[in-house]
């Protein structure tokens, strides 16, 4: 179990994680471009590309069978810490390695140490998080995340992708990250050492929760493939078809908190299976919408924030059941299943825009539709 941790410290501790999440999801989006940019300079293969970018979810599944015994053998900071260390160091690697071979083991590397910071800082801040707050908590945390996603192809931009100035910056940027935690000052609690490794027992303790992350990656994957060629096909020009996701990732990041407010005032197994009911709802008006700018924006802005919102409901209802192990085990089980949901998020909406002009929203709305019912189901399940 973790160990309390109240005050001034926890409050400063929550602040550190949630700024911390914000500086490694800048840098990861930045290397992930970065890293595709470089190969294609060197003369690889868009497959060979697709399948160095596969590595990192390579490591994720590695390091998903050994972090609850990790982070209760290490401790929250010294993982945390060294995992950002780790990630600032790879991105100084990648640059200087002439053989483009050695990128692929470096990729699995760099996946593993994110694993670590995704899963331990969502468990550290839940672990320092009073149950009355939690969802507004884990909504900042969400919020922050999808900054940094936002942030990091921007500052590419900026910077330009040649050379190690790029590599140099995102390397700053996480040693940055990693000196915070590792202040003295930053409350970390400490976990017992797991009775159980097999991640398939924390697949089973929460099933929903998986459910809920492969949905996440599966739309937001298959929304960042498909939604700008969509909007194009029913007449929009590329430049402001182009736009359309970025208005959905700012619903996404302004709308977090106040659904976070909602979870912290009523049951948030009924809010989550409001929020898909209305995803659902919302994806299926899509292609009678998309006729009108004005209505596009404004519904993609709230669709964006109220399906994300899915995924953070998800994480505090998590934390407020589970601790210690078993809550870092989940948590990394949720990192596998969003693997698997990017993995086939952008196939199945392709088989489905192959089949009818409007598959991408038809693709949606069906996935996020089934997922209320399982929600319903599990629920029901878990109250007899």
């Amino acid at each position: 179990m973790h160990t309390s941790i109240l005050g001034g410290s926890a409050v400063l501790a929550c602040a550190g994680i949630i700024a911390t999440a914000a500086v490694f999801g800048l840098t990861y989006s930045l290397s992930a471009a970065l890293i595709a940019l470089d190969l294609a300079e060197r003369g690889l293969s868009e497959s060979l590309i697709g399948a160095n970018a596969a590595m990192h979810a390579v490591g994720v599944l590695v390091m998903a069978f050994l972090l609850p015994r990790i982070g209760a053998r290490w401790g929250l900071r010294r993982s945390i810490t060294g995992a950002l260390a780790l990630a600032a160091l790879l991105l100084c690697l990648f640059p200087m390695m002439p053989l483009v071979w050695l990128w692929f083991p470096l990729r699995v590397v760099l996946g593993a140490a994110s694993e670590v910071l995704f899963v331990l800082s969502e468990t550290w801040l839940n672990a320092l998080t009073s149950e009355g707050s939690r969802a507004r908590t884990m909504g900042a945390y969400t919020a922050a995340l999808s900054i940094g996603f936002a942030l990091g192809p921007v500052i590419l931009s900026l910077v330009g992708s040649d050379g190690f100035t790029a590599y140099g910056v995102g390397a700053a940027l996480v040693a940055a990250a990693a000196l915070f935690v590792a202040l003295a000052r930053i409350a970390a609690p400490d976990f017992e050492k797991p009775e159980h490794g097999n991640p398939v027992r924390y697949m089973r303790l929460a099933p929903v929760a998986m459910g809920a992350t492969a949905l996440n990656a599966a739309i937001e994957t298959a929304g960042l493939t498909f939604l700008t060629l969509y909007a194009m096909s029913l007449g929009w020009g590329e430049a402001e078809a182009t736009q359309l996701m970025a208005c959905m990732m700012f619903g996404a990041i302004v709308l977090q908190v106040p659904i976070g407010w909602l979870g912290d005032r009523m049951d948030r197994e009924r809010l989550i299976v409001a929020l898909a009911v209305v995803s659902a709802l919302g994806a299926a008006i899509w292609p009678f919408v998309l006729a009108s700018p004005v209505m596009t924006y404004a519904l993609l802005f709230v669709w964006g924030g109220v399906f994300v919102g899915i995924y953070t409901m998800m994480l505090a209802i998590v934390g407020s059941r589970f601790s210690g192990s078993d809550l870092i085990g989940i948590y990394a089980g949720m990192g596998l299943f969003w693997g698997v949901g990017a993995l086939i998020g952008p196939a199945l909406a392709g088989v489905a825009m192959q089949a009818t002009g409007h598959g991408l929203p038809i693709f949606v709305a069906l996935i996020c539709g089934l997922f209320a019912l399982a929600a319903v189901a599990f629920g029901q399940k878990g109250r007899r």
